[in-house]
């Protein structure tokens, strides 16, 4: 694991074109560009696992800070577990460096959230961190390249922590200066060290943005 990261990473920025780029629209909602001191964002996406609804304000240059909420089909990410639950985070986004050709950001989103297993609820806290190198493509399109870890741990369930790795990447295609459409997909497994055990995971979703 320790091999790969570095590797993938590498992958991505190699794959850049040498000649120079535009540095897109100057904003991002999956890549690591900010949305601007003063300016907010508002998100919709949908997919698996599930539709989320998010809200972002420029709090400085290289911060974001805001919320999100997301009504789930698919329990955090975890293709065997189509149960239907809800989930209320915070949003934290830190733009970390910045070249005209790539930026990179850490991301955090902590937040409770609650599944409905037929006959039970399940209780828990979501911790996720992420990594994002966004590659701004011309003025139109931004890609993006990650490594996240959406930790969550169930509470009084006999569940305990689940350590997702994810892996993937997106694109944000800009109709203008202040909306895009996009997609991102993540992919990994999701570790549970009570049952000793992994479970395929997946992040697939599809949606717009609208900087104001």
């Amino acid at each position: 694991m320790k091999r790969f990261i570095p590797g993938f990473l590498l992958a991505v920025l190699l794959a850049v074109p040498g000649t120079a780029m535009a540095r897109g629209q100057g904003w991002s909602l999956l890549a690591a560009e900010t949305v601007g001191s003063g300016r907010n964002m508002f998100s919709a996406q949908i997919g698996f696992p599930g539709l989320s609804l998010g809200l972002l304000h420029g709090g400085s240059d290289n911060v974001d800070v805001g919320g999100k909420f997301s009504f789930n089909w698919g329990r955090e990410g975890l293709v065997d577990a189509s149960d239907a639950g809800l989930k209320l985070q915070g949003w934290l986004r830190v733009m970390i460096a910045q070249t005209d050709k790539v930026a990179f950001a850490i991301t955090f989103q902590p937040g409770p959230f609650v599944y409905f297993p037929r006959g039970n609820t399940l209780f828990g806290m979501a911790l996720p961190v992420a990594f994002v190198v966004g590659i701004p493509v011309g003025s139109a399109l931004m890609i993006n390249a990650g490594i996240d870890v959406p930790f969550n741990v169930y509470i009084g369930e006999g569940i305990g922590p689940v350590i997702p790795i994810l892996f993937g990447g997106g694109l944000e295609y800009f109709v203008n200066n202040n909306l895009n459409v996009n997609f991102n997909l993540r992919l990994g497994p999701s570790i549970v060290p009570r049952f000793d055990d992994s479970y395929f995971t997946m992040e697939a979703l599809a949606g717009v943005a609208y900087r104001f």
